[in-house]
This record gives C-alpha cells, sequence and structure tokens, in this order.
C-alpha cells in the first residue's frame, strides 16, 4: 500500500461498517507471565469466522464502482472462498470457488452453505488457481485473487486502525502469513499511524517459501507445502508481495505443527478461544519466542477458527 491508499483505508472502514462488526481485542492474561502484555485480535469472530471478508467485501465494492460484476470467480484453501461467497450474497451476484482437491472440509461446507458454485481442481492452490484463472478469462467473470488483487489488502489494513484504537499502546503486532494480504494490510497502515511499531509475521515450517524469500530478498518456492495450516499452505511466492513484506515486515518466525496444535490447545483451554492452525499460528510463536517479546505490549492476531473436529482432537491430545 502507498501513501495515497491511507485515504482508502477509511473510505474501507466507512463502507464496511455496514456489514461487519470491530473485532474484539481482549487481553490474554495466560500470557502475562512471559513478561509482555498481550491482546488477541479475535477477527474468528468475523462472519465466515476468519479475517477474510475484510478484503472480499472491499474488492468486489471496489470493482462494481468500477463496473458492473454480474460473477466473481476466486481461488481458495477455504476461508478467502468463504469470503468471496459471503460477499457475493451480499450484493447479488454470483460466485464460483475453486478449491484444491481434498480441502478442509470445515471450510468447504461453509463456501457452500453460502451459496458459491464450487469446484474442485488441482493438487494444491497453485493448480486451482491456474484453473480458476483459466476459467474466469474464458467467461467474462472477475477473478478476485487473494494474493495479488491490489484492493484486498485494504480491509485487513483496519485491523491495525482498530488495535490502536481499541490499545494504543501497542507496541508490536504478530500476524500469520499466508498469501502476505493480511500482513501487508495490518503493518502497512500501522507504521502510518505508529512509526516504529514492530511487525511480526508467522509461517508454517512445512509452507515457508515466503519465510525463505524474505531472508533472501527473491522468490524462494517450494516443491511443497504439506501443513496442517491451509490457510498457510503457499509455496510460490508472489515478487511484489516479497518486496513488500521485506519493507514492512521485521521479523518472520517459522512455527512447527505440533506448536501451532499446542497454541490451539491453549487458546482453547486458557483463553476459550477457539482458532484453527493457521489462527493460532501467531499465538504458537509468541509462546515458542517468548523472550524476543519480553517487556512488550503484543497484539496476537488470531486470523481463523474454521477447523475440524479431527484438529480439534488432535490438539486436545486425542
Amino acid at each position: 500500500m502507498h501513501v495515497a491508499e491511507d485515504d482508502r483505508v477509511e473510505e474501507a472502514r466507512r463502507l464496511l461498517s455496514a456489514w461487519l462488526p470491530r473485532s474484539r481485542l481482549v487481553p490474554a492474561e495466560s500470557l502475562r507471565g512471559a513478561g509482555a502484555d498481550v491482546w488477541l485480535k479475535l477477527e474468528s469472530e468475523l462472519p465466515t469466522g476468519s479475517f477474510k471478508p475484510r478484503g472480499a467485501i472491499y474488492a468486489l465494492a471496489a470493482q462494481r464502482q468500477r463496473g458492473p460484476v454480474p460473477e466473481v470467480i476466486t481461488c481458495s484453501t477455504g476461508n478467502h472462498g468463504a469470503a468471496v461467497a459471503y460477499a457475493a450474497r451480499l450484493f447479488g451476484m454470483r460466485a464460483t470457488v475453486f478449491l484444491p482437491e481434498g480441502a478442509n472440509p470445515a471450510k468447504r461446507a461453509r463456501i457452500a452453505a453460502l451459496g458459491a458454485r464450487i469446484v474442485e481442481s488441482g493438487a494444491d492452490l497453485v493448480a486451482a488457481g491456474e484453473r480458476a484463472a483459466a476459467c474466469a478469462a474464458q467467461s467474462g467473470a472477475y477473478f478476485l485473487d487473494d494474493a495479488t488483487a491490489p484492493d484486498v489488502p485494504v480491509g485487513p489494513a483496519m485491523i491495525a486502525c482498530e488495535i490502536l484504537e481499541q490499545e494504543p499502546s501497542v507496541d508490536c503486532v504478530v500476524a500469520p502469513i499466508g498469501d502476505t494480504a493480511l500482513v501487508r494490510g495490518i503493518a502497512a497502515a500501522a507504521r502510518r499511524r505508529r512509526p516504529g511499531i514492530r511487525i511480526v509475521g508467522v509461517q508454517a515450517e512445512r509452507a515457508p517459501a515466503y519465510t525463505l524469500s524474505w531472508r533472501s530478498g527473491e522468490v524462494v518456492s517450494t516443491e511443497r507445502c504439506d501443513t496442517i495450516a491451509d490457510g498457510l499452505a503457499t509455496r510460490t511466492p508472489n515478487a511484489d508481495n516479497v518486496r513488500a513484506i521485506r519493507e514492512l515486515v521485521d521479523e518472520v518466525l517459522l512455527v512447527s505443527e505440533d506448536e501451532m496444535l499446542r497454541a490451539m490447545r491453549h487458546l482453547l483451554l486458557e483463553e476459550h478461544v477457539v482458532a484453527e492452525p493457521a489462527g493460532a499460528a501467531s499465538t504458537a510463536a509468541f509462546l515458542q519466542a517468548a523472550d524476543r517479546f519480553r517487556g512488550r505490549r503484543v497484539a496476537l492476531v488470531v486470523s481463523g477458527a474454521n477447523v475440524t473436529a479431527a484438529v480439534v482432537r488432535a490438539a486436545l491430545g486425542g
């Protein structure tokens, strides 16, 4: 996001207030013993169970201002697809969501319940995205790609605004990195309002493409991204996004599958918060590297709660 886009964040706030509540920022008392003051930003409580409607609604609204949008097509591992289906229903348009084969059944069911047509195609998000883009080009539908659409990060930028209004003393925000729209939006808006605020991104060890790219300064793809955190399952970074996060993000931490499951368990039992593995990634990073946050006032973004019963059982140890 550029300087001029700060006005768009305020535009998004006015527009989205008609459909989305401000998500809660709650103190995480169980994490205070680590030497930091910690809050949880509960994006998991928004409609569709994740932060994604912020970007989807704003992006579709912006596109409708440019001309008619009878149909939208997207690709997703689940949460973005549900958000697009939700936004399309608000605006009375058709929606088609391309999912990788074997997609998260909880997220697939949510998309179906919102009335979108579902096409399962390809072994991963890259393959599903190629098919979605081809379908949109052939049909003339609007292709809303979460990773590259310039309007999408404007919605998540509101998260930073809300955090700093709800708790002005916050000096560090920790957010998961999937396609980067979340962390790019948060970081750009936070730095505009609080120069010097620390932004920490989190990826899964088994899907580290953006972390490797952030460290090296160039696009580094991986052959696989077989993580339990489907919301973080990216293996082919976008070059523009890599450049953006290198400018905006101070540090990127990797968390293991077990660490995300333990964080899910901690959030559920200690804070009574349901989170999917990607949604618990920020908490996992804090638990893993608490010394890095000592003396800080930290907001952990809980980005989603669309989790299957099997994964919850795994988090609870059976």
